[in-house]
């Protein structure tokens, strides 16, 4: 338990260090203009600075900033960069869009907290300015514009749970609390001792240029990068699983068969008898015991029967089966071998994604690359929509292209009528029986509905209820206007002050016409 408090501490930086960071980092970024935004998905980036650089220094400073939920921080990025995982988002295009070319004005620590504000001066649009929330499960990256606006976030907030903080064109605000007081805290250098060696996959660059900020990268960065590994290496290793588990069905499955196809001279033998036996074949029954001429003795064996069939076509069940078992006899062999040879390359896989010496995304796209894995499929963030919101009808159209709204259910029913349909719109309903809301959509005040139209949207009607299966139906009829809610009534429930009644027959290909791109699209 110790242990685990430890690391969920050593992943995490106090609003002390921060401050020591930000004093550090502020001395060397000040001034330096900011070329490239490098994304690093799913919730890191790096600010591609260039600076004037110190005799035997870097060409570039490499600042980065992390909003991991399980590890925020910032430092210089010196060491071996892992590359991101997952789709670049539109928060990292849009960071690169605003503030490529702009000089950094100013790293500040906001308010005590783990808050840091990257202000920006010559960007395109006027004031920019990066803001870190580097607060652990909560962190986000902000991008701020005049007046401390939202432009946009990493972590836009749920639907359902926005953040009044941080909403798009509103002013940013701190986060409730106050910061615990600094000489509470524990510093950098009492925290994170100094690195005595280079620790594996951290490369040294330039640690005199930044002490402080290289031990937050050797210590944070190491245990972040083992972690990541661990977590694509638990990802990977359940995907081989779910791959072995399904390739050693289907050599089972196959060895199973080829057990079967053992027999087949008996299915033969089986079939011959029947055949000799003919005359006592009947159809209905499921067995028969006859005389086994093939074997010594010549014991009685039954023999199991469709009852559906007729004697003939028993006996040439018997023969046709013994046909696709020849057969399947010789094709087996060769997918059996190639089941078990898939299943020993899976087992090699899944071995190579427990070896802690052996990069787990290698090991993955060698898998992808012999075809044993598919790839993983990443949604592309900048294409996805919000879902469309729930209608309380379904869409049919008529013969000449008119829309037809169907009500899904009674209050849907009420729902269509009263707030989806115009008053001129054309209001349809079964006369003898319950059933859906059926509104057929009239462009304009003067317009005739066409009649085929109008026989379409009566068929729909009659469709949506129980008088579906019946020959002749009646609906009335009636303009939107000349329906009415009476006060209290049950959903779906209304009365007319107008319209007629329709005696129609009903017509099946019409009905499957209107019905048809529904169930293409199913």
């Amino acid at each position: 338990m110790e242990l685990q408090r430890r690391r969920r501490a050593l992943l995490s930086l106090n609003a002390r260090q921060i401050a020591e960071l930000v004093e550090e980092l502020g001395e060397l970024c000040v001034g330096l203009v900011l070329r490239d935004v490098q994304p690093l998905p799913p919730r890191d980036l790096l600010l591609v600075l260039e600076p004037d650089a110190p005799a035997g220094g870097p060409a570039v400073l490499r600042l980065r900033v992390s909003a991991d939920k399980d590890a925020s921080r910032l430092h210089l990025q010196q060491g071996r960069l892992q590359r991101g995982k997952g789709p670049v988002g539109p928060f990292f295009v849009r960071t690169l869009e605003e503030l490529q070319g702009a000089s950094l004005a100013r790293v500040q620590q906001v308010r005590g907290d783990r808050l840091v504000i990257f202000e920006f001066r010559g960007a395109p649009g006027g004031r920019r300015a990066l803001l870190a929330e580097l607060t652990g499960r909560h962190a986000n990256l902000v991008l701020l514009g005049q007046g401390d606006k939202v432009l946009d976030l990493l972590v836009p907030s749920p639907a359902k749970h926005k953040d009044p903080r941080l909403v798009l064109g509103e002013v940013w605000r701190p986060p409730p609390g106050s910061a615990p007081a600094s000489a509470e805290l524990a510093a950098i250098r009492d925290e994170f001792e100094e690195p005595s060696e280079v620790t594996p996959g951290i490369a040294a660059g330039h640690p005199e240029l930044a002490p402080l900020s290289w031990r937050v990268e050797v210590a944070l960065g190491g245990e972040a990068q083992d972690r990541d590994l661990a977590g694509a290496r638990k990802k990977l290793r359940k995907r081989v699983e779910r791959k072995l588990s399904r390739a050693r069905s289907l050599q089972h499955g196959l060895e199973r068969k080829f057990e079967a196809c053992e027999s087949s001279e008996r299915v033969r033998l089986d079939g011959e008898l029947l055949s000799a036996n003919l005359q006592r074949l009947k159809r209905g029954l499921d067995s028969i015991e006859l005389e086994d001429w093939y074997v010594d003795g010549t014991p009685m064996r039954l023999i199991e029967l469709d009852p559906r069939r007729n004697p003939k076509e028993n006996v040439e069940r018997y023969f046709a089966r013994y046909k696709k078992l020849e057969r399947s006899k010789g094709e087996l062999p060769s997918e059996i071998e190639r089941a078990t040879r898939r299943v020993e390359e899976l087992e090699e896989v899944l071995r190579a994604a427990a070896d802690p010496e052996r990069d787990p995304d290698e090991v993955d796209a060698l898998a992808v690359e012999k075809g044993l894995l598919d790839p993983l499929q990443e949604a592309d963030l900048r294409k996805r929509k919000a879902p469309a919101p729930r209608l309380p009808y379904r869409v049919f159209r008529a013969c000449h292209g008119s829309e037809i709204r169907v009500g899904r259910s009674a209050k849907d029913n009420d729902a269509l009528t009263f707030r989806h349909a115009h008053g001129n719109d054309l209001w349809l309903h079964t006369a003898d029986a319950p059933g859906s809301h059926v509104v057929l959509r009239v462009p304009g005040k003067s317009t005739t509905p066409d009649q085929e139209e109008v026989l379409d949207a009566a068929h729909l009607a009659v469709h949506f209820s129980p008088l579906r299966e019946a020959s002749r139906a009646a609906v009335h009829i009636a303009e939107r206007k000349w329906v009415h809610k009476p006060r209290g009534a049950k959903a779906g429930l209304v009365t007319l002050s107008g319209g007629r009644k329709l005696e129609i027959r009903l017509q099946p290909e019409r009905v499957a016409r209107l019905l048809r791109p529904h169930r293409d699209e199913s």
